[in-house]
C-alpha cells in the first residue's frame, strides 16, 4: 500500500531535559522536527524556527502528543499549515 505524502513518520518529537539549552528555546515545551531534512534548508531548527538542543531526546510522534499542552505553539502551527500543503515562514520560539 502506497504511503500518504503527509504522515506523522515525517515527524520527530523533541523532549526538553532536566538543563535547557542555552540557545535552544529557554522554556520547557515539546518541539516537532521534520525527519527528513532538505537540502537548502536549515538542518539545524524546529518547525517554528528555534535552535535544536545541543543533545536533543528525540521520539517518535503519535497523535496524542499533537493535543500535550506544552507542544510548542508555533511548532503545532507550522506543523498544521504542513499538513494542509502551505509551508508558513518560521516565526521566533
Amino acid at each position: 500500500m502506497p504511503r500518504p505524502a503527509w504522515s506523522l513518520h515525517a515527524y520527530q518529537l523533541i523532549e526538553p531535559d532536566e538543563q535547557l539549552d542555552l540557545f535552544a528555546c529557554r522554556e520547557v515545551r515539546l518541539h516537532l522536527v521534520a525527519r527528513q531534512l532538505e537540502l537548502g534548508e536549515f538542518a539545524d531548527r524546529t518547525l517554528c524556527g528555534g535552535l535544536l538542543p545541543a543533545q536533543p531526546r528525540w521520539r517518535g510522534l503519535d497523535r496524542p502528543m499533537l493535543r500535550d499542552a506544552r507542544l510548542c505553539p508555533g511548532c503545532r502551527s507550522a506543523f498544521e499549515a504542513q499538513r494542509r500543503g502551505v509551508r508558513p515562514p518560521w516565526p521566533e520560539c
